[in-house]
């Protein structure tokens, strides 16, 4: 916001001004026409923002697996289901947040120190199960489902792969498994709590042009 106020009269605890007035001479002025502004939406000169990221929906479970064609080609024991939703701008940064993320969240409690969201998976040493899902990038026009926005299919196999292998290099080979990309997937799991928390990777260190502005 310009701290020149411009050519025009205003009141100001007694004192009437008709010339340019310097807001940051008078800091009280300044902030109470700022948050008239941010409440009303003049002359800020900003629109939202809306970040393009890689989401993902993390549960906590007691056993999941993924079944293709009547046949179980994925399977896992105590862990964390994940979610994985490719947007058509994801890049590396997006991938290796979320494996970072994924791996550290604390949703499992620590039995030793009595503390309830206390150790990760990696600590649990328990297994990992990762799905991809474009559906997450569903958009509803009318009552019909668009995916426009979601990472296009020749692109995404080789991403959600790479993706894959970030988290195997980061915690270990066994612990982690997947679907069967592009396939018609079922996804069975026991939910543990339920315990469910969703991510998504415009928290990382990607430069402000991951960021798109909505009309």
């Amino acid at each position: 916001m310009s701290t020149n106020l411009g050519f025009f009269p205003i009141h100001y605890q007694g004192l009437h001004f008709h010339k340019p007035i310097q807001l940051n001479k008078f800091p009280l002025l300044y902030s109470a026409i700022a948050r008239y502004k941010r409440r009303n939406r003049v002359g800020l000169g900003r629109r939202k923002l809306i970040i393009k990221s890689m989401k993902a929906v993390v549960q906590r479970v007691a056993s999941a697996s993924v079944e293709v064609e009547g046949r179980t080609v994925s399977a896992i024991g105590p862990g964390l289901l994940v979610l994985v939703g490719l947007h058509e701008s994801d890049v590396e940064s997006d991938a290796e947040y979320i494996c970072r993320k994924v791996l550290n969240m604390r949703l499992y409690p620590n039995e030793k120190t009595g503390k309830t969201w206390d150790q990760n998976v990696m600590q649990r040493n328990y297994e990992v199960l990762l799905v991809s899902q474009f559906t997450l990038y569903g958009v509803l026009k009318g009552n019909k489902p668009d995916f426009h926005v979601a990472m296009p299919p020749e692109k995404a196999k080789h991403f959600y792969s790479s993706l894959v292998e970030n988290f195997r290099r980061a915690y270990k080979m066994d612990a982690i498994k997947d679907g069967v990309f592009g396939a018609m997937m079922k996804v069975n799991l026991v939910n543990d709590g339920p315990v469910t928390m969703q991510l998504d990777s415009a928290q990382s260190s990607r430069n402000t042009n991951g960021a798109v502005e909505a009309p």
